[in-house]
């Protein structure tokens, strides 16, 4: 069937999801990164932190006993030395102590001090150092080399990530796909089988079983509509002609609209049964478009303005676009308010009245059978414009629904070149 265009808002593009899974995998990647060269640059730095008081302490001792058997400095011990941090001036005890010295002149440092009490309390302190700038020089170099390897590996990991993206989104586009031709009305669109068992492919088979149910669940409606309107065809003949043989009078004209308005909503589900089964098939003839539509506003014999501002031939089905025409005039009638107009420009058909408008569910979801939009439920069965809405998908025509901006519903049915 033609759609039926509805307001709606314009949103900006969506971005891909294999753009999102690329850049949630790299965003993943630089944390992974980031925290692996944290741990391995605070693990290196406690390691040679620990390293460097094992030295000042093993230093600390070869010059202690070394200063006590012979009374030299070796080692580079040094006795009360300046730069001796304060901790390490006034020991408590005659135990070796260690303490770390963040200063940093020139080349040196920063560092560790080992320190040790020569004598009792009040005594002098020997105290040798070890410098620990080469250590930490290595690990800067080792910071740099892991942000370079991290950088590499997330070059690598990126356009990877890209593609395997690139080949979920192409089965969820597929899956997508499938489903919007099923919401247009395709319901012998499937999936079909997807590759990989994961939840694509379980998104794909119950999109396929979805539609499976639908179109059995559309057939069965289908087939009892046609039937009841069949059924129905015989005994409303009955009833015409037998109101044929009643006396003339209120009580015949009253029942003779309703037998009239009976026989056309079985015409109307007859023919709407065979829109739905694809029954239908044109027959397309090149006809003058305005002949066309002012012969179908005539036929109605309603007030109607014709404007014909274009007049062109088109390659249609003449029988088809009279009932598209008439059903949209009566319905302009029905539920608008007069004038109603027709223009007739280039290939386009504009029915329009000055009424309330079209109902805004009626614009949101397009017509709906048995469903007018009104309250007064006895003004139209609500068929017309489904019947319009087929007709126009099986020639091909493009339907839109609107609301003028001073008010009134307005129609547009613009054929195919």
């Amino acid at each position: 069937m033609s759609p039926v265009r509805p307001f709606h808002r314009r949103r900006s593009a969506p971005v891909p999801l294999r753009w999102k899974i690329a850049a949630l995998a790299a965003s993943t990647a630089c944390l992974v990164a980031a925290a692996v060269g944290v741990l391995v640059h605070l693990w290196t730095a406690q390691d040679i932190r620990s390293r460097a008081e094992g030295q000042a302490f093993n230093s600390l001792y070869s010059a202690m006993d070394t200063y006590r058997r012979t009374g030299t400095l070796v080692d580079g011990a040094e006795l009360d030395p300046a730069e001796l941090p304060a901790t390490l001036r006034r020991p408590d005890d005659d135990a070796r102590h260690t303490a770390y010295d963040g200063q940093v002149l020139g080349n040196l440092g920063p560092s560790v001090w080992g320190a040790q009490r020569v004598g009792g309390p009040g005594s002098r302190v020997l105290a040798v150092q070890v410098n620990m700038s080469s250590e930490l020089h290595e690990l800067r170099r080792l910071d740099v080399i892991m942000a370079v390897a991290s950088l590499v590996a997330l070059a690598a990991a990126t356009p990877l990530a890209v593609y395997g993206a690139g080949l979920l989104g192409r089965r969820l586009r597929r899956v997508s796909e499938t489903a919007g031709r099923i919401s247009a009305g395709d319901l012998d669109a499937r999936t079909g089988p997807t590759k990989g068992r994961d939840e694509v492919s379980d998104i794909a088979a119950t999109v396929d079983l979805m539609a499976d149910s639908l179109s059995r669940r559309l057939r069965i409606e289908r087939r009892f509509t046609a039937d009841v309107a069949h059924e129905l065809r015989t005994p409303v003949g009955g009833l015409l002609a037998a109101a044929d043989l009643l006396p003339p009078g209120e009580t015949e004209d009253l029942l003779r609209a309703r037998v009239r308005d009976l026989r056309g909503l079985v015409e109307d589900l007859l023919e709407i049964s065979r829109l739905d089964a694809g029954a239908e098939q044109p027959v397309r003839a090149r006809v003058p478009l305005d002949a066309v539509v002012s012969e179908a506003v005539a036929r109605t014999g309603l007030d109607t303005e014709v404007t014909v501002s274009d007049a062109q031939t088109v390659e249609t089905d003449p029988r088809r676009l009279e009932r598209i025409v008439s059903n949209l005039v009566v319905n302009a009638h029905r539920h608008g308010s007069l004038p109603v107009q027709v223009t007739i420009d280039g290939r386009t058909v504009v029915v329009r009245d000055h009424g309330p408008g079209f109902p805004p569910d009626l614009l949101r979801d397009g017509p709906r059978r048995f469903h007018t939009g009104r309250a007064e439920r006895g003004s139209g069965h609500g068929l017309g414009l489904t019947i319009v809405q087929g007709q126009a998908g099986l020639l091909g025509a493009e339907l839109r629904l609107d609301n003028a901006p001073d008010g009134g519903a307005v129609a547009t049915l613009r054929l195919p070149a």
